[in-house]
C-alpha cells in the first residue's frame, strides 16, 4: 500500500537538548557535560551556583537523592552557628542550680536548728553545706566554660558549611550529567527549572534549618518544637469512641461471632479428638510413616527422636493439644488463603483491596489485636484461634498470587491452543506449575500460627504455650527451656513433612 503524501510527518526539532534539559546557561552545561563524559573516573568541575544555593540547588533540579543528605548536613552545621551566637550554652548546667540552692537553704536551716538543739549534729551539717557550696560554684564554673566554648562553636559551623558547599559544588556537574543521560532516554523524568521544585526545595530547606536553629539554639523559647503539641483529652476521647463502637458491635453481630465460634469450636473438637484421644502408638507410628513417605527415612529417625523427647519429658499430651489448635487455624487459614489467593491472581483489583488487609495482618503487633479478638470473641481456645489465624493467614494468600502469576505465558497459551478451557487451565496448569510456591506459604502459615503458641495461650489457650507462660511468671528457666524446645521439635516435624517433597 502506498503511504499518502498527506499523512503527518513526525516533527523534527533541532532544539539542543542540553538546553531544553537545564533550561539556562546551557553553554556552560555543555562544556561540564563534555569534560564528565570525556574524563574517566571523577572530574573536578566546580558549579557556583550549587556552592551558593547548597542543597536547595538540588532540589531545584529535582535531584532529590542529594537534596536530602546535603539538607541535614547543612543542618547540622547551621545548628552550630546558631548555638554559639545566640544560643546560651550555659543554661542546661545552671538548670540545676535550683535544686541544689533549695537543698542548700534547707541545711542551712537545719544546721540553726542544731546548733540550738543538738551540737553534736552541727559539724555534719556544716559539712554538708560546705560540699553543696562548692558543687554550685562548679555548675557556675561549668557553665561559664560551656558559654566560653561559643566561639568555636562558631568557627566549627562555619568550617562545616564551607567544606559542605564545597562538595556541593564538585559533585553538581556530575549529579546532573548522571540526570540528563537518564532524561535523554525516558523524557517523563523532570527537566528544566519548574517553580513547584523551586518552592519545594526552598520551603523544606528554610523550614529545617529555622525549626533546628530554634530547637537547639533557644530550646525554651519555643517549647512546641520540644514536644509535638497534642491534646490529652483528643486522645481520650478517640479511645472512648473506639471503646464504644466495639461494644455497640459486639452486641449487634453477636450471632455472627457465635456461629463463627461454633464452626471453630466443632473442627478443634474434631482435631483433639484425633490427635489427643488416639492412643499414643497409633499417633506416633502415623507421623513416622507420614514423614519418612514425605522427607526420606533419615527425616523420620529425627522425628522418632523429638516424639520420644515429647513422649518422656511429659509434653505429649500438650503437645497433641497444641498441635490440634494449630491444626485448626492453619486448616481455616488454609481452606481460605488459597481459594482468596487465586481471586486475587485472577482479579488486580481485588488484590489491591486485599494487599492493605494483609499488610495490617502481618505488620500488626500481636498483642495489639488481641485486644478486639478478647472484645468480640471472649476468651479461650476460639478466640485463640482467631488470633492466629490473623498472625499466620498472610503467607498462603500471598505466596499463592505469587506462584500463579509466575506461570509462564506461553504454557497457559499452548493449553489454550489445545482446546484447554479455563477449569482445565486452572487444575491442569495453573496449580500445579504454581504448587511449589502455594505450599511455601502452606508451610510458612503454618510455622507462624506455631509462633503464636505462647501469646495464645495469654487469653486461654492450652498446650505447650502455657508451659513456657507459667515459666515466665515463676522464673523457672529450666522448665522455660523444655517447653520452647517442644515447640521447636513440634515446628521441625511439621516443616519436614510438609517441605519434604519440594525439597
Amino acid at each position: 500500500m502506498a503511504i499518502s503524501e498527506t499523512a503527518e510527518l513526525p516533527e523534527v526539532t533541532d532544539q539542543n537538548p542540553v538546553k531544553e534539559f537545564v533550561a539556562v546557561n546551557e553553554t556552560y552545561y555543555e562544556q561540564q557535560f563534555k569534560i564528565i563524559g570525556d574524563k574517566r573516573g571523577f572530574a573536578f568541575t566546580w558549579n557556583w551556583a550549587a556552592f551558593l544555593l547548597g542543597s536547595i540547588w538540588f532540589g531545584m533540579r529535582s535531584i532529590w537523592s542529594y537534596f536530602l543528605p546535603f539538607v541535614a548536613l547543612e543542618t547540622l552545621a547551621i545548628v552550630q552557628l546558631a548555638r554559639g551566637i545566640w544560643g546560651d550554652l550555659g543554661a542546661p548546667i545552671l538548670a540545676r542550680l535550683p535544686g541544689i540552692e533549695n537543698t542548700l537553704a534547707f541545711r542551712r536551716e537545719q544546721l540553726a536548728e542544731a546548733r540550738e538543739n543538738a551540737p553534736d549534729k552541727v559539724e555534719t551539717f556544716e559539712n554538708a553545706i560546705a560540699s553543696l557550696e562548692r558543687a554550685i560554684e562548679g555548675i557556675k564554673q561549668e557553665a561559664a566554660a560551656a558559654n566560653d566554648t561559643a566561639l568555636q562553636l562558631i568557627i566549627m559551623g562555619l568550617a562545616g558549611l564551607l567544606l559542605i558547599k564545597s562538595a556541593e559544588a564538585l559533585l553538581a556537574n556530575g549529579a546532573l550529567q548522571a540526570r540528563f543521560t537518564q532524561w535523554l532516554s525516558d523524557r517523563t523524568i523532570g527537566s528544566g527549572l519548574k517553580a513547584q521544585n523551586i518552592a519545594l526545595a526552598f520551603i523544606l530547606a528554610a523550614m529545617t534549618y529555622i525549626t533546628c536553629s530554634l530547637k537547639f539554639g533557644f530550646p525554651d523559647q519555643v517549647p512546641s518544637l520540644t514536644a509535638f503539641p497534642a491534646d490529652p483529652q483528643f486522645q481520650a476521647s478517640v479511645a472512648d469512641a473506639i471503646k464504644q463502637w466495639m461494644a455497640n458491635a459486639a452486641v449487634q453481630s453477636e450471632w455472627f461471632f457465635d456461629g463463627l465460634t461454633f464452626v471453630i469450636r466443632g473442627v478443634l473438637d474434631a482435631l483433639e479428638t484425633i490427635f489427643v484421644e488416639t492412643p499414643w502408638p497409633v499417633m506416633g507410628g502415623f507421623i513416622l510413616l507420614l514423614t519418612g513417605l514425605s522427607a526420606g527415612w533419615r527425616a523420620a529417625v529425627f522425628t522418632g527422636a523429638g516424639l520420644a523427647y515429647l513422649g518422656y519429658l511429659g509434653f505429649w499430651d500438650k503437645s497433641m493439644k497444641t498441635l490440634a489448635l494449630l491444626g485448626t487455624a492453619a486448616c481455616i487459614s488454609i481452606s481460605l488463603g488459597i481459594p482468596l489467593g487465586i481471586a486475587c491472581a485472577r482479579s488486580s483489583r481485588l488484590y489491591a483491596f486485599v494487599r492493605p488487609v494483609l499488610d495490617f495482618m502481618q505488620t500488626m503487633p500481636a498483642f495489639v489485636y488481641l485486644i478486639p479478638v478478647i472484645a468480640f470473641f471472649g476468651t479461650g481456645k476460639p478466640a485463640a484461634i482467631i488470633a492466629t489465624m490473623i498472625f499466620g493467614g498472610s503467607p498462603v494468600v500471598r505466596l499463592t498470587v505469587l506462584g500463579l502469576k509466575g506461570v509462564p505465558n506461553d504454557v497457559r497459551e499452548a493449553a489454550m491452543a489445545f482446546g484447554g478451557n479455563k477449569r482445565y487451565l486452572l487444575w491442569k496448569v495453573d496449580l500445579p506449575l504454581a504448587m511449589p510456591s502455594i505450599m511455601a506459604g502452606i508451610n510458612q502459615t503454618i510455622l507462624l500460627s506455631l509462633a503464636m503458641v505462647v501469646i495464645a495461650s495469654l487469653i486461654g489457650a492450652k498446650g505447650l504455650g502455657e508451659d513456657v507462660l507459667e515459666a515466665l511468671q515463676y522464673a523457672s528457666e529450666g522448665q522455660g527451656i523444655l517447653a520452647g524446645l517442644a515447640i521447636l521439635f513440634c515446628a521441625m516435624i511439621l516443616d519436614r513433612i510438609i517441605q519434604g517433597k519440594r525439597r
